[in-house]
C-alpha cells in the first residue's frame, strides 16, 4: 500500500503531522511552500521542514513536476491533502494543476483513486461550499477537521485521533485510535 499525504498552507497543520505520523508504510508527503509558513506560526519550532520529511518514506516539494507522483502511470492508494487550504481546494474544483498538490489530486480524481480532503476552514463562504461540493461529486471525500467528544477525549492528542481514524476507517487502514460509539 502507499498513501500520498499532501500539507498545504491551511490552519491546522497538527492535523497533517498527526496523519503521516500515524500512516503505514509507504507514505509519501508533499509539503507546499506555504504549509512551510504555517508551521512556523502553528508549531513554534517543534516540527520542521526536515522534521516533516523524517515521517515520510519519500518527500516531495509543491514545484516538483519530476516526482514519481506526478505522472497518472504512478500507482498509490490514495491522496489525503490535510489541511487543505481553501486555495488549493479551489484549484482542484476548477481543474488547476499548477503544483504538485493540485496535479496529484486531478491524477487521483481522473484515475478514480481515493481522494480525501480534510479542510479546518471557518466560517465557509458559499464559494467554499461549491468547491467542496464540486469536488465530492467528483468523487472525493470531504472531511471537515471537526473532532467529535463522544470519545471522551481528554487532551489534543485525542481530539486529533479522532480526525486521523475517520481519515484511516476511508482509506481502509485498519486502526483503534479512538473508542467508537458503543464500544
Amino acid at each position: 500500500m502507499e498513501y500520498v499525504l499532501a500539507i498545504t498552507g491551511a490552519s491546522g497543520l497538527a492535523y497533517g503531522v498527526d496523519i503521516l505520523k500515524k500512516l503505514p508504510s509507504k507514505k509519501v508527503l508533499i509539503i507546499s511552500n506555504g504549509a512551510l509558513e504555517v508551521a512556523r506560526y502553528e508549531l513554534k519550532g517543534r516540527v520542521n521542514e526536515k522534521t516533516l520529511k523524517s515521517y515520510a518514506d519519500e518527500s516531495y516539494d509543491e514545484d516538483d513536476f519530476g516526482s514519481p507522483v506526478a505522472s497518472g502511470s504512478h500507482k498509490y492508494d490514495a491522496l489525503i491533502i490535510a489541511p487543505a487550504s481553501m486555495n488549493t481546494i479551489g484549484k482542484i474544483a476548477a481543474g488547476i494543476s499548477d503544483n504538485l498538490v493540485t496535479r496529484v489530486a486531478s491524477i487521483a480524481l481522473k484515475e478514480r483513486r481515493k481522494l480525501v480532503i480534510v479542510f479546518r476552514e471557518m466560517p465557509l463562504s458559499t464559494i467554499h461550499l461549491r468547491n467542496l461540493l464540486t469536488l465530492s461529486e467528483a468523487g472525493a471525500y470531504i472531511l471537515p477537521a471537526s473532532p467529535g467528544f463522544y470519545h471522551g477525549p481528554a487532551k489534543l492528542e485525542d481530539l486529533l485521533s479522532f480526525v486521523t481514524s475517520r481519515v484511516f476507517d476511508i482509506i481502509g487502514v485498519e486502526n483503534k485510535l479512538i473508542k467508537r460509539w458503543g464500544d
